[in-house]
């Protein structure tokens, strides 16, 4: 694959992770009613929102962190280290790419260089994965939870931005590293030479073939 469609599969897979963390649909609930009384509420991971029927939002962040649920908890963190794996990603990968002047023509560094930006990528992807998963599979259980009396939600739109975010850059990241790793030149083994086993050898084949004789030169006419 293209170095640069492996590059550019990743910045989007960036770019949807730097969407989907502030995104507020992380989770929806309808509450139906009348037509004054119908709302809709809606959260992320960072506070909690729910609009009328006119469409008005009213939203309030969450109050205490150590008072929140543990899986939110934990997937704050993977999303905030999803964020800074694909930084460090880019910049990895920009700085490896042939036509950049960085280094100057020392592709073997290039080269190690982009696929260290692939292994960036790939443990975004990973961290993402598992946040998202981790999310929303608490909403399913909860959903058909018979026993659970809070609100019910469903899987939001942030969720599956997450998903194609994780997939783009576990793609990317996983092409990156492999072709970079085997565009890197393989080392040479070095065989010792030893010139006198040619000499030894041709010796014995000429000893071989020449058959003893029993005449005399002379006695050929």
């Amino acid at each position: 694959m293209n170095p640069i469609v492996e590059a550019l599969a990743c910045f989007l897979g960036f770019l949807l992770v730097g969407v989907a963390l502030p995104h507020g649909y992380w989770r929806e609930s309808t509450v139906d009613g009348n037509v004054i009384t119908t709302s809709t509420i809606y959260e992320n991971l960072w506070m909690s929102c729910a609009t009328d029927s006119t469409g008005v939002p009213n939203c309030r962040d969450f109050p205490f962190l150590l008072a929140l649920n543990g899986y939110i908890q934990a997937c704050r963190a993977l999303m905030i280290a999803s964020i800074v794996f694909g930084a460090l990603g880019l910049a990895a990968t920009l700085v490896g790419m042939q036509c950049s002047k960085v280094f100057g023509e020392n592709y073997i560094l290039k080269g190690r260089i982009a696929a260290i930006g692939g292994v960036f990528f790939l443990l975004q992807g990973i961290c993402t994965m598992i946040a998202i998963s981790w999310y929303a599979a608490n909403i399913t259980q909860q959903f058909f939870n018979q026993l659970y009396a809070g609100t019910k939600y469903e899987i939001g739109q942030a969720l599956y931005i997450g998903w194609s975010s994780a997939l783009l850059a576990i793609c990317g990241g996983s092409c990156l590293l492999f072709s970079c790793k085997s565009s890197l030149p393989r080392k040479k083994i070095a065989y010792k030479y030893q010139p006198g086993s040619r000499g030894q050898i041709l010796s014995t084949v000429a000893t071989s073939h020449t058959a003893p004789s029993n005449y005399d030169r002379n006695a050929y006419v």
